[in-house]
């Protein structure tokens, strides 16, 4: 019986613990997805058309919302990535990765 006693659970084995990480991980990606529909929102609220009658001055300046928005969200996802494998939930860890690898992807998309 001292040999279980000896025995210390390793981290990340709790149920409970694991429900709460993976809870913290939904909210912070979900607070930054919200940040990103805010910050496009509000882009697309400057773009509106001017009244007839008046015409725009010149081209468009460079629009960084997007590259720069879609970034955060992928540096975001892939810091809780990383997060959840080196707390020891491989699997949820590795799919973190991959959403960052495609939220990046579409941030390079909307740079070019």
């Amino acid at each position: 019986m001292t040999e279980r006693a000896d025995e210390q659970p390793s981290p990340g084995t709790d149920p409970l613990t694991a429900g709460c990480l993976l809870l913290l991980v939904l909210l912070a990606d979900v607070v930054a997805g919200l940040l990103v529909l805010i910050l496009l929102s509000v882009r697309a609220l400057g773009r509106m058309e001017p009244p007839s009658g008046q015409t725009a001055a010149g081209p468009p300046p460079t629009d960084w919302v997007p590259p720069v928005s879609f970034g955060a969200l992928a540096l975001a996802v892939g810091v809780t990535g990383v997060l959840l494998l080196r707390s020891g939930h491989l699997y949820t860890g590795a799919v973190q990765l991959t959403l960052c690898a495609v939220v990046a992807g579409h941030a390079l998309g909307a740079w070019s």
